[in-house]
């Protein structure tokens, strides 16, 4: 193969990789002895959170702002597609003590 076109290629490389959109990723946040595991996240806009329950007992994601309002069933799974930038913070309704925020960015 000749130079030049070898270093075509690998310009042509770098600039689809730049070009084509990071994929949306799976956020996994716990919810265990009425902990809320991490307490901090970070994540972009369009990926999923998933909350998983492992207590014995249900728990609520309810954001500040009025973003989402998930319920989550005792040893159950929830998820929500993240859709806006910014620092969001939520907390369980029924345990008020268990805080947690996500910094979304765009």
């Amino acid at each position: 193969m000749m130079p030049g076109r070898l270093a075509s290629i690998a310009l042509a490389v770098v600039l689809l990789s730049m070009v084509v959109p990071a994929r949306a990723t799976t956020i996994r946040i716990t919810m265990e002895n009425l902990v809320i595991s991490p307490a901090e996240m970070s994540a972009k806009v369009g990926d999923t959170i998933e909350w998983i329950n492992k207590d014995v007992f249900a728990h609520t994601a309810t954001s500040d702002n009025g973003d989402f309002d998930v319920n989550l069933p005792p040893k159950k799974s929830a998820t929500f597609v993240l859709k806006k930038a910014g620092a969001i913070d939520y907390y369980c309704r029924y345990h008020p003590n268990m805080k947690a925020t996500l910094k979304v960015a765009p």
